[in-house]
């Protein structure tokens, strides 16, 4: 019985043979098989580059409204920044460490974009007793933080940190361990002319969300990103 079973399983793999054989020699003469094979994989490949490139923007949220005097001694509200695209960081003046860093990255966004009237940046001091507007003041003409739209913005501790912490969701708090005083995130929020914090898409679909304010290769792109909202 298993004699007859193994030569009906040989009939039919040599039927499929001399039917399809002759079939595909043919295809592969015409370069079909080849070229159809090439042209579906590129497609996809072409198709699956294209849903998500790191060049896309997406909003994150809505930011919450805020006042605070800047270094003028003027009251800049979340309004005045309507219809600008801007940089938000929260730093502190007599910081010893990553606040140096930061603010000389943000004048290579301030030369950058130095013509622009829709551009602005906001630094929000999380040290407001020490850091009046007049320090702030100081502050800005030593680091020649000069752009018509760079406020230095001071004012009450606990609403300075809330809108860090919940509003930006970027971390800044009172410590005394801490080198100066104070812990804050190195982070720069990038803001669209609607007041949504904004990013790019990375190249396995995430937002970035921040932009590393200590980093030359994430300066550049918050430039890229900058003109592409402007």
């Amino acid at each position: 019985m298993k004699k007859y079973s193994y030569i009906g399983i040989t009939a039919v793999i040599l039927i499929f043979g001399i039917w399809a054989v002759p079939k595909i020699v043919e295809r592969l003469g015409d370069g079909e098989v080849v070229e159809n094979d090439r042209l579906s994989s590129t497609s996809a490949t072409s198709e699956k580059k294209n849903l998500k490139t790191d060049s896309e923007m997406i909003v994150i949220n809505e930011i919450p409204q805020f006042s605070f005097l800047n270094q003028d001694k003027e009251t800049i509200s979340n309004s005045y920044y309507d219809g600008k695209v801007y940089v938000v960081e929260f730093f502190f003046s007599t910081c010893p460490s990553i606040c140096p860093v930061m603010n000389a990255n943000m004048l290579q966004l301030q030369e950058a974009f130095k013509d622009e009237d829709d551009f602005g940046i906001a630094s929000f001091t999380i040290d407001p007793a020490h850091d009046t507007p007049e320090v702030l003041k100081t502050y800005a003409e030593n680091h020649k933080a000069n752009h018509p739209h760079w406020n230095f913005l001071t004012g009450d501790k606990e609403d300075i940190l809330k809108l860090s912490n919940e509003g930006f969701k970027l971390y800044a708090a009172e410590s005394p361990e801490a080198d100066g005083g104070f812990e804050h995130s190195g982070m720069f929020a990038l803001v669209d002319k609607n007041g949504n914090i904004t990013s790019r898409i990375d190249d396995n679909g995430n937002p970035i969300i921040y932009y590393n304010g200590l980093e030359q290769g994430d300066i550049n792109k918050l430039i890229e990103d900058i003109k592409k909202l402007l």
